[in-house]
């Protein structure tokens, strides 16, 4: 007996919408394309070349059609136009070279003026010519190629260059300063050899194997030797098996040290030697407990007392701890605890140092989010105090870029000072170390990045928004005004192709008052009267914020969009650059992620287009993010219906210390278990596809094969794809068709194309 199905006519109409809803052109293009650039994207950057005196400059535009134009700007006098007559110097050229040439592309890229502006020359096929600019008049020159050079300005677009401060770090050179002695180690001991006679004498006599010394960093004054004794860790390591080398034959295995939370790290105790008495000190310090970092002492202008930095395991103290390398007697210049975390690592998406020393005086430009905000304070370190804070309000400081010691200027970059701006804009400022003259460098309403002359009069700023296009502008820095408005970009052509950009959508968070910022990425075909299903890309690592902020002329999740997903991204709680309580909605409970505010932001969306379908809500992400992707439908199944997890970091105990226990917390406690996608496998509900690279050398695999075999225990089923070869990724273009298909089919119900089909042509 044949089994039929019957099929309402309402759901025939389903079925008909949803199928229409995925043409077969977009499977046939549904290759991975994370953003898909769109010609017709001009004057997105400027490349300043200063000359002269640093008062004037000039820049190429390159144009639609491969056409150009050479602007030139007068900075003194506030004045912007073409670098030349174009039209006269392509007919002045056309006749010498005996070649014509066109205004608009004129056969060279580079220029470079002479007496003043009143000649301007270039090379053209290996000839430089040189060109009358009152004639007009063209002649071939003896000097070298005029070349494309990179800007003289001072680069500071991606911030954080210039610190200054760097202040009086000794290396490790074993040499002493004053050329007498060189340190060296013999049987686990400290000793040193004079280069006079070669003479050798022992220091230490408690070095062992197992804690033996090492590191050392002589005073300036050659008088002290401080050496490390260090104590190992327990050497506990990860494994890879390469299962497919490139070569073939049999499997490779590997492995390398990789310390978890709660594993025991290297110990570095502080040890003092006097080298004219032999006299040996252990200062009253504790002992640094580390895991690839090491210690960093910074000697102090006296050449007596050095200092160095140590964060609790835990990262709920930190200490700057001064050394009397005389005597060993210790204080605390610097000492800061925390009910939550002070963050004090993985802070690469920061262009700050927590200690910043001046070279020119005992002082500290210290960063910390004491008063609920990420600020600069000013510390006396003669004194162990903190003279004044610097920068304060509700705003965050996101870097140094420069500190003046002889100005006592201090300037830097910071978002959320702005009020009706979007918070995580980034501005410039100058401030003064004592608190007072702060001056806003940049003003127009986007996120900045600034290039300035080279003698730092002038800035050349360049603001947008993911939904404006770059405007260039000049400014004086003195005082942070307008000079002259340079550019902005033309996209015309982009909007002609049908070219959109993402929608800046806002929404109130969990506490009924904060903002939470985020972006929509539409079909380009939508139609308002469907409904639409939506994916959301997820990173919650809290070591940054990740919401596009600046202009791209990209389709941002075009793979997506054009199989009729709307894409969203949204920065929760508990990520940074927002309030110190923000942030700390993260720790000891990474589950979070943020969801109580992006399913609210979700419903405002929704609320607001009738359209957003929010019933049939994914997500993916990876590494941090696939941790959270697989946590959506573990603690959020009643929203989210199906993820996406790739690489996940699936229990925080099995994933770098390092990472883990600045947001987590040391010892490891409940709260490891309680966020732990391996221990709250039996929740799953919904759809849950896993991607892992059997080469992860950042996740470790076993993250997600030990959570595969919960999820195998609890009897649940989901869908796996382990990549041979892969590393740290969403599974190069394979993984990411399969991200594709698995959506389409369990958020629009269609069947993607049978690629195991026989081609019939």
């Amino acid at each position: 007996m044949v089994r039929t199905t019957r099929i309402t006519p309402t759901t025939l109409v389903v079925l008909l919408m949803i199928l229409a809803f995925v043409p077969a052109r977009a499977f046939a293009q549904a290759g991975f394309r994370p953003s898909r650039t769109v010609q017709g994207y001009y004057k997105g950057q400027i490349t300043p070349r200063w000359f002269g005196d640093n008062t004037h400059f000039w820049y190429r535009n390159d144009l639609s059609g491969k056409t150009k134009e050479f602007i030139l700007v007068d900075a003194g006098q506030g004045t912007r136009g073409p670098a030349f007559d174009h039209q006269k110097l392509a007919a002045a050229l056309s006749q010498a070279a005996g070649v014509e040439y066109k205004a608009d592309q004129l056969p060279f890229d580079a220029i470079e003026f002479a007496d003043g502006v009143k000649t301007v020359r270039f090379t053209v096929e290996q000839t430089t010519w040189a060109c009358d600019l009152d004639s007009y008049a063209c002649t071939k020159t003896d000097l070298g190629p005029i070349a494309s050079s990179t800007s003289q300005s001072e680069e500071s677009s991606r911030f954080g260059r210039g610190r200054g401060g760097s202040g009086r770090e000794r290396s490790q050179s074993p040499d002493s300063p004053d050329g007498k002695w060189t340190a060296f180690l013999k049987d686990n001991n400290v000793f040193v050899r004079s280069k006079a006679d070669s003479q050798e004498v022992q220091l230490s006599t408690d070095g062992a194997e197992s804690n033996a010394y090492g590191m050392f960093s002589w005073a300036p004054d050659s008088k002290a030797l401080v050496v490390w004794r260090i104590e190992p860790d327990d050497g506990k390591e990860v494994y890879l098996i390469e299962s497919s080398p490139a070569g073939g034959g049999r499997a490779k295995f590997s492995k390398r040290p990789y310390s978890l939370p709660g594993d025991k790290f290297k110990t570095y105790e502080l040890n003092l030697f006097d080298i004219e008495t032999r006299k040996q000190i252990k200062p009253d310090v504790d002992k640094l407990e580390l895991d690839w970092q090491v210690p960093r002492l910074q000697w102090k202008k006296d050449q007596r007392h050095f200092a160095c930095e140590k964060a609790d395991r835990g990262h709920q103290r930190f200490r700057v701890i001064e050394v009397d390398s005389h005597t060993g007697e210790t204080r605390n210049l610097i000492d800061e605890k925390s009910e939550t975390f002070i963050w004090t690592a993985h802070t690469e998406n920061l262009a700050l140092r927590l200690v910043n020393w001046l070279d020119k005086s005992d002082e500290i430009i210290y960063v910390s989010e004491r008063d609920g905000w990420r600020h600069l304070y000013l510390v006396d370190a003669a004194k162990g105090e903190i003279r004044n804070q610097i920068t304060e309000g509700e705003w965050v400081v996101r870097g140094i870029d420069l500190i003046d010691e002889d100005a006592r200027q201090v300037w830097f970059h910071a978002c959320g000072k702005n009020a009706n701006e979007d918070p995580y804009f980034v501005h410039c400022y100058r401030i003064n170390f004592d608190g007072s003259g702060l001056v806003a460098l940049t003003e127009g309403n986007g996120t900045h990045s600034i290039q300035y002359s080279p003698d730092r009069r002038y800035l050349i700023d360049t603001y947008s928004r993911v939904d404006m296009a770059p405007v260039h502008e000049l400014r004086r820095v003195s005082d942070g005004k307008l000079v002259c408005p340079l550019e902005t970009a033309d996209i015309s052509e982009l909007f002609s192709s049908g070219w959109t950009p993402p929608e800046v959508f806002v929404a109130k968070g969990r506490d009924g008052k904060t903002d939470i910022w985020g972006i929509l990425c539409r079909p380009k075909d939508l139609d308002p009267s469907r409904k639409c299903p939506v994916i959301e890309q997820i990173y919650a690592g809290p070591q940054a914020s990740y919401v596009p902020k600046r202009f791209s002329p990209s389709r941002q999740f075009a793979s997506l969009t054009d199989l009729g997903f709307i894409v969203v991204q949204m920065d929760g709680m508990g990520t940074a650059n927002r309030s110190k309580a923000f942030h700390d909605v993260c720790w000891k409970n990474l589950k979070d992620a943020g969801f109580p505010d992006r399913i609210l932001w979700h419903q405002a969306v929704a609320k607001k287009y009738r359209y957003y379908e929010i019933s049939r809500v994914g997500v993916y992400g990876n590494s941090a993010g696939g941790q959270n992707a697989a946590g959506a439908v573990l603690f959020h199944p009643e929203f989210y219906k199906a993820a996406v997890a790739s690489c996940g970091c699936h229990d925080n105990r099995m994933d770098k210390a390092s990472w883990n226990e600045q947001w987590m917390g040391y010892p490891v406690g409940p709260c490891y278990s309680e966020c732990s996608n391996i221990d709250n496998a039996a929740r799953l509900r919904g759809k849950l596809f896993l991607i892992v690279g059997e080469m992860d050398n950042n996740v470790p695999p076993e993250s997600t094969m030990r959570f595969v075999d919960a999820l195998i225990k609890a009897g649940k089923d989901f869908d796996l794809l382990v990549v041979p070869g892969a590393g740290h990724g969403m599974g190069g273009s394979y993984g990411q068709r399969r991200m594709q298909d698995f959506f389409v089919c369990h958020l629009l119900g269609a069947d993607p194309p049978n690629r195991n089909a026989v081609d019939k042509n």
